[in-house]
């Protein structure tokens, strides 16, 4: 672990990046439900996609930064301590552009480092095999990789996401077809089998088949299928969409935590100047 030196508040830390999974998964399992997209990521043990900065206080981690890699913008996750989050932010994770996933205790330590645009809350919800309700309906049906263009047409509809044939094959999608159409599905983002945590997502219902339960429907089979070999089961939410939660509740779901999932741009960077110039902008034609 490359290391650098950095004096906070009298005290010396040492930040840099590193592999060590044992150290990594400690750190995460403080607070699973949380880290759970990062505990997963670590499951699936590919250095390529993920780049992991850890902050040591006396060689005990205080804070850690995940780098998720990719086309960007990417997912950018933060944890732990205030100044070991900007200390690594500072020197050693350092995106120009990122969706940043923070709690709200740690985003004014973000914030040293990148503009924030504003958003909504995300609402973490978890269930276990306890919690869990199920719910029956007879009309779900589990798909599979030959399905992936009724899927990312639904998808297109929504949120504009796109799923290989791979990702469906090894993911777990549940779907309602009306008339022989896909008119709601619901899915997995990661599933870490080590950890035996998942992330369900990807839950979308056309709008004219809204409020008929689909998606309560369809999150319930991923959810079901899940708690058959993982401890915990974990969704996003946001928190200006109360008709969701109350869903997902009915299936056993609570709040585990609310946090911040905005995108960011890394100040003194052109990408930075360029979005606060936009919203000078936007903030003077509102007056």
């Amino acid at each position: 672990m490359a290391t650098v030196a950095l004096d906070r508040a009298s005290e010396r830390l040492s930040v840099g990046t590193t592999t060590d999974a044992a150290l990594l998964r400690g750190f995460l399992e403080r607070d699973r439900l949380y880290a759970a997209y990062a505990l997963a990521d670590l499951d699936e043990n590919d250095s390529g996609r993920a780049r992991w900065g850890v902050a040591r206080d006396d060689n005990e981690g205080v804070a850690l930064v995940l780098e998720y890699g990719g086309p960007s913008p990417q997912p950018l996750f933060v944890m732990g301590r205030d100044d070991g989050i900007d200390a690594v932010l500072r020197d050693v994770i350092k995106p120009r552009i990122a969706y940043v996933a923070a709690l709200p205790e740690n985003v004014k330590a973000v914030e040293r480092r990148y503009h924030l645009e504003p958003g909504p809350q995300m609402v973490r919800m978890w269930v276990d095999g306890e919690r869990f309700r199920p719910v029956e309906d007879p009309g779900l049906e589990r798909l599979v990789p030959s399905d992936v263009a009724d899927l990312n047409r639904l998808y297109r509809l929504g949120f504009g996401s796109w799923l290989g044939p791979q990702a469906i094959a090894e993911g777990i999608y549940y779907g309602i077809r009306v008339r022989g159409r896909l008119v709601a599905a619901a899915g997995t983002h990661v599933i870490g089998r080590a950890s035996k945590i998942a992330v369900v997502g990807n839950v979308l219902t056309q709008p004219e088949y809204r409020g008929r339960g689909y998606a309560k429907a369809t999150t319930g089979a991923v959810t079901a299928r899940l708690l058959e070999f993982c401890d915990h089961v974990v969704l996003n939410v946001r928190a200006d969409n109360p008709p969701a939660i109350n869903a997902y509740r009915r299936l056993g779901y609570a709040e585990h935590v609310r946090f911040e999932e905005r995108l960011g741009h890394r100040i003194g960077s052109l990408w930075a100047d360029l979005a606060a110039a936009v919203r000078r902008l936007g903030r003077t034609r509102e007056r």
